[in-house]
């Protein structure tokens, strides 16, 4: 068992959760996150005046998978979450052990 965090655009949430719902997930947890990597934010305007925003609003999606579906869960989401542009996101695949309480 592994747990993948994918870290996408806000706009890409739902084709994701599409693609990754054809294969065997548990416990899926979404959480909304602002942070930056090599972007490093962007100018802003509000009411008229410009300020430099530095975390850029981003949705972390946290699930439980199989192990042997890792990969095509990963290429599933590179798929529906890539734009092509500087910042689509990252995603981390770690090892588990499920454990009853």
């Amino acid at each position: 068992m592994v747990k993948i965090i994918a870290v996408v655009k806000p706009f890409v949430l739902e084709q994701v959760l599409q693609a990754i719902d054809e294969f065997e997930i548990f416990d899926v947890t979404i959480e909304e996150v602002r942070g930056y990597g090599r972007q490093k934010g962007h100018l802003q305007l509000y009411r008229g005046d410009a300020f430099f925003r530095a975390f850029l609003p981003k949705v972390r999606i946290s699930f439980f998978a199989l192990s042997q579906y890792a990969d095509d869960i990963i290429t599933a989401i590179r798929r529906k979450a890539r734009t092509g542009r500087i910042g689509d996101g990252k995603i981390f695949v770690l090892p588990a052990q499920a454990r009853d309480v």
